[in-house]
């Protein structure tokens, strides 16, 4: 082979570029773990020989950790792992966990990484997921103005407890941005040399860790326990490592039509978890999990067809049908060819067959008697929008208001009102321009507007600018989609202190809005000239209008205004069309002609022709 020219060699050099650094995938956390000690680096061979050692004592505390913390605890999808790896020369704790849609999953994480870094003053934590420096995300209120998501990587750490974040070299003053990015080696360097760089915030912490204010008693209500009628291989499987049930609920909740295929088979006999002798047996799920498989509407399989006792029982039969959906995913978790090299699978199948070789019996109803039988509370699935509404409101009405906990748990609760919350203080943050709110930190502070604040609230304290006038809404939809708003009621009036978008247009704005105008004036009389707009008309005179043949608009008798425009009662009509439409293709799903309707205070009843 002949050698490269100094010509290929420079088109090669101006087209390699590195291999981009993989994202991190959706639904997962990584977690890296540093030991830092105070002062100049050590030698290379010095920092090898003992923070391996060192490593390995972490790696035995978090094992502990997670004994007590997480004792009996399901995951969604992955669990907490933490395992030695090397990056540029450093030696170093890494993790990833996919969990899913249990976001809670990620917190728990959260949660185990700080009570592991009070342990060891030295460790110092960086934690990420797919959206990045997500407790930047939570505690986005109260970061100063120079903390931008371009400029926020290697700057979070987690240390002793407690978040840390490493300032710019020279902060900027009031709103200023600042363009300085560090990367991951400096960041290490920053903290063992240039501690006055390191921001300790009691506010921005307490946002960022908000979710972990009710851990570890939390850790144990993200379970939900429910009576279920299974078969007894699968209460077996489940008693024996009750995590089985985090991979079944998944394949049943993602099943395709491949994994139907073994439901589908006329012979029940060739089935793996045969409906021919059920019992009945406390499960414990995730709370994620047990919404999956509760709230999916299945049609019976047809193994199952009579097996489930009848409906005038609601109890057992509800107990039935969820054990009869679980069933079926345990049936497709093992029978799916894309799933046999998982562990769960790999193990449950060894199981099964020290059942078929004789080696292990199934559990005696004797046995299943002497198990715990725990069905928790379903309360927290119920969500009625009244109490969602009072909740929002922060505040419960009429027959609420004597039961605590209307809506969801205590923490959803509170959670919905810090949300509605943070909403109001954002729509009232003048400052704020089309990259967001600059809101007043800890380093700028901002007295003179105190009063100021104190007469925008009403008497019950209520901010006057956000505050939600429902009768307000219900009018300009109506006006919107072409109904009648009916008469004002007595003494209604505008909120005084809502400003008049129209009025706060400059002259320029009020030029291009009649530019606008007049454009879509001319666009219409076009349009309208050649029928397209006329949606009451037969389909005869479409065709005719389309091919040029509709009725001549050069009569002056027939330029009347109004025959060109649509009557009241078109309007009515059309729209009526339009919105039962929007609700047959819905199919019974939320969507929005559902929601415009709820919000007017309407209810469609099903379209059961389906």
């Amino acid at each position: 082979m002949a050698p490269m020219s100094q010509e290929d060699l420079e088109w090669f050099k101006s087209t390699f570029h590195p291999i981009p650094k993989p994202q991190l995938p959706d639904d997962s956390v990584e977690y890296s773990l540093y030991l830092i000690p105070a002062g100049p680096a050590p030698a290379v061979t010095e920092e090898a020989a003992e923070t391996r050692s060192r490593l390995h004592e972490v790696q035995k505390t978090a094992s502990e950790l997670t004994k007590t913390l997480l004792k009996d605890y399901i995951w969604q999808r992955d669990a907490f792992n933490l395992e030695i790896a090397k990056e540029n020369g450093i030696t170093l704790l890494r993790g990833r966990t996919n969990f899913g849609d249990s976001i809670e999953d990620e917190w728990v994480i959260v949660y185990i990484l700080r009570e592991l870094s009070k342990k060891h003053k030295d460790l110092w934590i960086k934690v990420v997921d797919s959206d990045g420096e997500f407790l930047l995300v939570e505690a986005s209120a109260t970061l100063p103005a120079w903390l931008e998501p371009e400029i926020a990587d290697n700057r979070v750490w987690i240390h002793e407890g407690d978040l840390v974040i490493i300032r710019p070299k020279q902060e900027p003053k009031g709103s200023k941005r600042t363009t300085e990015k560090i990367s991951l080696e400096e960041s290490r360097r920053i903290i063992r040399e240039e501690p006055k760089r390191l921001m300790r915030s009691a506010m921005i912490q307490e946002e960022a860790f908000y979710r972990l204010r009710n851990y570890p008693k939390q850790i144990s209500e993200n379970h939900h326990s429910a009576l279920v009628t299974v078969p007894r291989k699968v209460a077996y499987l489940l008693h024996q490592k009750p995590a089985y049930i985090s991979p079944a609920v998944e394949a049943f909740y993602l099943r395709d039509p491949i994994a139907l295929r073994p439901l589908r088979a006329k012979d029940p006999n060739n089935l793996v978890f045969k409906p021919d002798d059920l019992v009945t047996v406390s499960v414990k799920f995730t709370r994620v999990g047990y919404a999956q498989l509760k709230s999916q509407d299945f049609p019976v399989p047809q193994s199952w067809i009579g097996k489930l006792p009848p409906k005038t029982d609601q109890k057992a039969y509800d107990r039935a049908e969820l054990g009869m959906k679980l069933s079926c995913g345990f049936e497709m978790l093992l029978s799916d060819p894309q799933n046999q090299d998982k562990v769960p699978v790999r193990e449950m199948k060894l199981l099964l067959e020290d059942i078929d070789t004789g080696d292990e019996q199934l559990p005696t109803d004797a046995e299943i008697a002497t198990w715990d039988k725990r069905e928790d509370d379903e309360k927290w699935l119920d969500i009625n929008f009244e109490d969602l509404e009072g909740e929002l409101r922060g505040k419960a009405k009429g027959a609420a208001a004597d039961k605590p906990g209307a809506f969801g748990d205590a923490s959803a609760q509170e959670n919905l009102q810090r949300i509605v919350a943070r909403f109001e203080q954002f729509l009232n943050d003048e400052a704020a321009d089309f990259e967001g709110a600059d809101l007043i930190n800890e380093f700028d502070s901002d007295d003179d507007d105190d009063d100021d604040d104190e007469d925008d609230l009403s008497s019950d304290g209520e901010d006057k600018e956000a505050s939600f006038d429902e009768e307000e809404f219900a009018r300009m939809m109506k006006e919107m989609m072409g109904l009648p708003s009916g008469p004002e009621p007595k003494g209604a009036s505008r909120p005084v202190n809502q400003p008049n978008r129209v009025e706060e247009l400059d002259e320029e704005s009020e030029d291009d809005t009649e530019q606008i105008q007049e454009l879509s004036r001319q666009m219409e009389a076009e349009l309208r000239g050649t029928g397209v707009l006329d949606l009451n008309r037969r389909p005869n005179d479409q065709q005719q209008s389309l091919k040029g043949k509709g009725p001549s608009t050069g009569n002056e008798g027939d330029n009347n205004p109004g025959d060109e425009m649509e009557t009241d009662e078109d309007i009515n009509v059309n729209l009526a069309k339009n919105l039962l439409e929007s609700l047959q293709s819905q199919a019974g799903a939320a969507g929005p002609g559902s929601n415009m309707l709820g919000m007017l205070g309407m209810q469609m009843p099903k379209d059961n022709r389906r």
